[in-house]
């Protein structure tokens, strides 16, 4: 390779360019948020804001203006049941349309935030910007998983709301039997949704990575998920689930402690209860609004180790499976050499020939039983058969003679030669 050529190795980034093992998938959405906190954390902290402030307000203001109407109506008037049922289906259903808008915030953060993991497995930071412009062609469709999975959500609660109302109205008919039967089926079901919503999510946790990197459509991000995490379920449910409950103890140590610290100044403060209105409401404010504005932060930080630990996975699988360690490694070289972006292409993009199939993905052979660099392509070379040489004849040296007075050489080395064996008939001396 002649030095215009050459370029130094690929410097070790954020994303290791090598299959991930499983402390380093814990770790990793961790120190990608200290790799770009600005972008991550805070537009995090944004959309939590956002979602919170428009909840209350829009929550409030429909509560407000529908138990108005209430309020002015007698228990003795025929109209005030069906008000009082139409205003409760009406706040379920404007709690149910603010749940769907979380979700999709949700969404939105999964999509910046396995944008910003491609750019970190590239080796760049990128502004908030250039990662929503990576994020936007996605954006719909980001939308639309968030849709079903409140959709599935939805569906699972009817079914188990539909068996309660049976076990109900068994109960009215006066039907000991049909109760008890219905509360049996009821618990079963409960019990195995928690596994099938668990496997599922498992599964399908890829999807807005596959969204965002590979630029697929959603049918065909579910399909990658379900084959990229097909032999490593358990890892990934491992990861999520560990990462879970590290972010859920680290809530609970915070919110905690400030909350019984709020509920127990005021008695400190005033201690015989003469405190003015003024002091206790801003007690009441600290003690209420402290905890839950810190539970914000920490819900932000969760959020984004939770989608960087998705985006890691994903990594991980296409890296065991498809080779995708090389291929970053190779663009990676040929951009320090100078090549264009048109030249480069996309480093993410799916391979036909080396992608995941339907067919099982091959067995991951461990460490220790590997064999060497190199060994495979040595064991699968041609054996020639080895040569016999015939004998070479030692050379015969002529004796040299020696100079006047000069001692010859020593004679060689000769063993003792046993002595005859007497004539026959002599007995000795």
């Amino acid at each position: 390779m002649s030095a215009q050529n050459w370029t130094p190795a690929v410097k070790a980034g954020l994303v290791p360019l090598h299959p991930l093992t499983f402390g380093a998938l814990i770790g990793k959405p961790f120190a990608a948020l200290r790799h770009n906190p600005k972008v991550l954390f805070g537009f995090a902290i944004v959309i939590q804001l956002v979602i919170a402030v428009v909840t209350l307000v829009v929550v409030g203001a429909v509560a407000l203006a529908t138990f108005a109407r209430i309020e002015s109506l007698s228990p003795s008037n025929p109209d005030f049941y069906p008000v009082l049922w139409g205003t409760i289906a009406i706040n379920g259903l404007v709690v149910l349309a603010m749940s769907f808008v979380s979700l999709a915030f949700t969404a939105v953060m999964q999509g910046v935030v396995a944008a910003d993991i491609g750019e970190a497995a590239l080796g760049q930071k990128a502004p908030l910007g250039r990662l929503w412009k990576r994020m936007r062609p996605a954006f719909w469709r980001l939308i639309g998983w968030s849709l079903l999975q409140a959709l599935a959500a939805i569906v699972l609660m009817v079914v188990i709301g539909g068996i309660i109302a049976l076990g109900v109205m068994a109960g009215v008919g006066g039907s000991g039997e049909g109760v008890a039967v219905t509360v049996v089926i009821g618990i079963l079901v409960v019990l195995a949704a928690i596994p099938l919503w668990v496997w599922l999510s498992t599964k399908l946790l890829l999807v807005p990575s596959v969204l965002v990197l590979e630029h697929a459509q959603l049918r065909p991000a579910l399909v990658r998920s379900w084959r990229l995490t097909r032999g490593r379920f358990w890892n990934t449910f491992g990861v999520m689930f560990l990462i879970s409950v590290i972010m859920s103890i680290a809530v609970s140590v915070i919110s905690v402690p400030l909350s019984l610290l709020g509920t127990l100044l005021l008695p400190v403060i005033a201690p015989t209860g003469g405190a003015d209105e003024v002091t206790t409401f801003a007690m009441g404010m600290l003690a209420g609004v402290a905890p839950q504005l810190l539970v914000y932060v920490l819900q932000a930080v969760a959020i984004v180790v939770q989608c960087a630990a998705g985006a890691f996975i994903y990594l991980d699988c296409r890296m065991r499976y498809e080779g995708l360690d090389h291929s970053l490694i190779t663009y990676l070289e040929r951009r320090d050499l100078g090549a264009t972006d048109a030249e480069l292409g996309d480093p993410f993009a799916v391979d036909p020939e080396r992608a995941v199939s339907s067919a099982p993905p091959p067995a991951q052979t461990p460490q220790y039983v590997a064999s060497p660099v190199g060994w495979d392509q040595y064991a699968a070379a041609p054996q020639y058969p080895a040569q016999e040489y015939p004998a070479q004849p030692i050379p015969q040296y002529p004796p040299q003679p020696y100079a006047a007075g000069e001692a010859p050489p020593p004679a060689p080395y000769a063993p003792p030669q046993a002595p005859p064996p007497p004539p026959p008939g002599h007995h000795g001396a």
